[in-house]
């Protein structure tokens, strides 16, 4: 019996560092990837100022109008 338990013990022990070892395994790779990608990625353009401004007036008007939109739901 003691030496049922001892390889259960051992084979718990060797699935578990397996696992580590695959988790390990797989979050290096997938940096490696990303890095490739990030080489492989043109730069993004960069806006105009007008249009950066523009984008900014836009999306003050929506969360206005959705600040709004809640308060009547709210009466």
């Amino acid at each position: 019996m003691s030496k049922f338990l001892s390889i259960l013990i051992a084979a718990v022990f060797a699935v578990s560092t397996g696992s580590v070892f695959a988790a390990s395994h797989m979050k290096a790779a997938a940096g490696e990837k990303k890095e490739e990608m990030k080489k492989d990625a043109k730069p993004a353009e960069a806006k105009p100022a007008a249009e950066k401004k523009a984008e900014k007036k836009e999306m003050k008007k929506e969360k206005k109008a959705k600040k709004e939109m809640k308060k009547e739901e709210k009466k």
